[in-house]
Parts: structure tokens; sequence; C-alpha cells
């Protein structure tokens, strides 16, 4: 039941076919590494056509902001593996539209001038692709390299650290504006909110595939 619950979902928003690489890699998967900053800290690139996914699904939770009609609240992301035309996932997550204190996150403000945040998937600590590279590429404070993201590198690079990192295999991106009244994963519960959805997500994909990287939201037999 898991598998064809989420084989269902996927297939039904098209997550295989809108697929993007995460990152900018060569044709033998070496992943390509940016600088930042003024002391040139070393981060791995994402792929351009990731950054064009993410501007175009948070452009249109701006535009829900503009039109004043709540329809969105926020992008449902996953990172994956793409085997025999299957999603694969190894991370579920979320970015909420709203913030805690101001009416539109932070999380997905000014995403066209400013990559630090970016959607979840920001160059900055405390972000995806900045926390990653403090475990997988020199030149990076060990307090910076924490234990989810040693498991994350473990599960995506050949070795690590290294100035030159390789992908075991290509791994894929996708997000998604959420519209809360969409019917979620499981169908039963009819429309889901965003954070109800991921957590169905990350319980369902948990119970079909052990590789899934997240740890809050595990079905706990696992």
């Amino acid at each position: 039941m898991p598998l064809s619950l989420w084989d269902n979902f996927c297939a039904g928003l098209n997550v295989a076919r809108n697929a993007v690489p995460l990152f900018e890699t060569d044709e033998n998967r070496a992943v390509s590494v940016k600088l930042r900053g003024k002391a040139g800290i070393p981060i791995l690139k994402r792929s351009a056509q990731m950054d064009a996914l993410i501007l175009q699904q948070t452009d249109q939770l701006h535009s829900g902001f503009l039109e004043q009609d709540n329809r969105y609240d926020g992008l449902i992301y996953m990172m994956f593996y793409l085997r025999g035309g299957k999603v694969v996932p190894l991370y579920i997550g979320k970015t909420e539209s709203k913030g805690t204190r101001n009416p539109v996150s932070a999380n997905i403000k000014d995403l066209h001038i400013d990559t630090g945040k970016f959607a979840r998937w920001g160059d900055n600590y405390a972000y995806h692709i900045g926390d990653l590279s403090a475990v997988v590429l020199p030149g990076h404070l060990p307090v910076k390299q924490t234990i989810k993201y040693q498991r994350w590198a473990e599960a995506l690079f050949a070795s690590y650290p290294t100035a030159t990192p390789v992908l075991k295999e290509p791994v894929y991106f996708w997000c998604h504006a959420w519209d809360k009244s969409t019917t979620g994963i499981w169908a039963q519960f009819g429309a889901t909110r965003l954070t109800f959805l991921e957590y169905l997500m990350i319980g369902v994909a948990s119970a079909a595939f052990p590789c899934l990287l997240n740890f809050e939201g595990r079905n706990r037999a696992q």
C-alpha cells in the first residue's frame, strides 16, 4: 500500500517528468564548486535548472500574495533518485509562504537577488546546500559539520571530504507551489494543508524506501 500511494502521488503531479538535476555536474557526475563571499568558501553548485524551478515556483507563491487569494501554503520539495523512471525519495521538506513575524517568509523573499536562503536550499549555513558543502568540501569549520549532512554526504557522494566531489548516481530535485485545496498523497484526507502533506509524505515514503534521509516524521517501525 505505501508504494502504490507513493507512485500514484508522484504520477499525479508528474514528479519524474518535471524533475531537474539538483547539482551542476559533468558527464562523470563530478559536481561543480563555486566560492562564496570574500573568504572564498567552497560551496556545491546547484544546477541552473534547479535554480530556475525554485524561482518559478516561488514566483507563483508571490503572485498569490499579490492577488491576496491565500491559495498557496508554500513549497513542497523533494531530493531523489530516478530509477527505472520511478521516484526514489531521499529527502522531503517544505518551505512555508508566511513568516513567523512577517507576511512573507524570509526563505522565499528576494530569491532573484539573494541565494543565501533560497527556499531552504541556500548557500548559507543552516540551509541545505551550505551545510552539505561544509561536510563534503574542505575549508569549512568543524562546528559547521553536522550529523544530518554527514548522512546526506554518505548517501550522495562517492567519497568526502574532497575538493572534487562525485555523485554515486544522478540526484534530482522537484518542488511544487502547494495549493491548500489540493488532495494530498492520501486521498481519503481530501484537501491537505502543506504541513500535513509533508508529514504524510515522509510517513509513506519511510515505509516504502529505506534510503529516506528524513529523521523526523519517519515510520518508527523502520
